[in-house]
C-alpha cells in the first residue's frame, strides 16, 4: 500500500535528481529515504529510477508516476489550504515566487505593509525566472507568482494588476536630442543592453525594438537591471528600464531617461496561481494592495 510519505520522498528525488539532496529536503536520512523508494517500487512492481554515481534519472514509468505524485501532493496542499483559510484571510504559510525584474522594486514597498496588515501570514519568497517559477507553481512548491503576463497554461489562473511602462535609459552625457519623446530608431547605431536569456524582459524589449541583428545586441548576460543600468551609466549602450525600477536604479547611476512616444512599450504585471487553489480571495486582495503601492516614476 502506497503511503503519503513514499510519495513525498519520491517527489523530492524526482525533482532534485539526487538521493542526498532529497533526503535533506525531507529532513530524513538517506538510507531511510532510499528504503521507502525501494518499497514503493516493490509495491508498484515497476522501476522508477535509474541509479547512477552522479545521481539518479527517472525511467519512463518513473516520469509518469512522478507527474501523478506531484498532482496528488498539490491537491493535498490545496485541501489543507482550504481548511486553514476558509474563514481567515491571509494567514498561514504563503510561498510567493517573484521575477528578478520586479522583486527589488515592489517587495520593499509591499512587505512592511503586508506584515502590518496580516501578522498571521508566514511569507516565504522565491526569486527566479518565469519558466522555473511556473514549473514550481504547477508542482505545488509555490502558491502564487508575481510575474509579467501572459502565462498561458490550462491549470493556471491569472489576474492583471497594472501596466508597467518602459523608458529609454541612456548615458547622462549622451548627445541630447531635440525630441521630447523617444522612438525605437534612437537605438540605431547604439548597443542595446539586455538581460540574459530566459528573462521575459529581454523578449519584450526585442519585440518592441524589432531588433534581431546580433551586432546590435549586447550578449553580456546580465542577470539584473542594476548591472544594465551601471553599464549604461558608463557609456556601454542603452537599455529599456521598467517604470517601477526608475526610483531605485537612478539613485546612484548617472543616466538620462526618456519616455517613448505612443504606443509606449510596456509589460503587464500580474499574479498567477493554480486553478485548484482555494485561496483566490486572498490572492485578489494581495493584488489590490500591490497595485495601490506600486512606484510611479517622476522624471522631473
Amino acid at each position: 500500500m502506497l503511503s503519503l510519505k513514499q510519495l513525498r520522498y519520491f517527489d523530492a528525488v524526482a525533482r532534485l535528481k539526487h538521493f542526498g539532496r532529497a533526503a535533506d529536503a525531507c529532513s530524513v536520512t538517506q538510507p531511510a529515504l532510499s528504503m521507502q523508494i525501494l518499497d514503493m517500487e516493490k509495491d508498484l512492481k515497476v522501476q522508477l529510477l535509474e541509479r547512477r554515481r552522479s545521481g539518479v534519472e527517472l525511467t519512463d514509468e518513473g516520469r509518469e508516476i512522478a507527474r501523478r505524485a506531484a498532482r496528488i501532493l498539490s491537491d493535498l496542499r490545496d485541501l489543507r489550504d482550504y481548511a486553514l483559510h476558509r474563514d481567515r484571510a491571509m494567514t498561514g504559510p504563503l510561498r510567493l515566487g517573484v521575477i528578478p525584474s520586479v522583486a527589488p522594486y515592489l517587495l520593499p514597498r509591499v512587505l512592511p505593509e503586508l506584515r502590518n496588515r496580516y501578522p498571521g501570514l508566514d511569507l516565504h519568497l522565491r526569486e527566479t525566472q518565469t519558466g522555473q517559477l511556473t514549473r514550481e507553481l504547477l508542482e505545488g512548491t509555490l502558491d502564487l507568482l508575481l510575474v509579467a503576463l501572459p502565462i498561458d497554461h490550462p491549470e493556471i489562473e491569472t489576474i492583471r494588476l497594472f501596466e508597467d511602462r518602459f523608458l529609454l535609459a541612456m548615458p547622462a552625457n549622451q548627445e541630447k536630442t531635440s525630441r521630447a519623446l523617444a522612438t525605437p530608431d534612437l537605438l540605431d547605431g547604439s548597443k542595446l543592453l539586455l538581460l540574459e536569456e530566459g528573462h521575459c524582459m529581454r523578449d519584450q524589449a526585442l519585440a518592441f525594438c524589432s531588433l534581431r541583428r546580433v551586432e546590435n545586441i549586447d550578449t553580456f548576460g546580465a542577470s539584473s537591471l542594476s548591472t544594465l543600468v551601471q553599464m549604461v551609466a558608463n557609456g556601454l549602450g542603452m537599455t529599456l528600464l521598467p517604470e517601477i525600477a526608475v526610483d531605485v536604479e537612478t539613485r546612484s547611476a548617472p543616466i538620462r531617461l526618456m519616455r517613448f512616444a505612443e504606443p509606449e512599450p510596456s509589460r503587464v504585471l500580474g499574479l498567477a496561481w493554480r486553478r485548484t487553489s482555494p485561496r483566490k480571495r486572498d490572492f485578489i486582495e494581495l493584488g489590490q494592495m500591490i497595485t495601490a503601492m506600486r512606484p510611479i516614476a517622476s522624471l522631473g
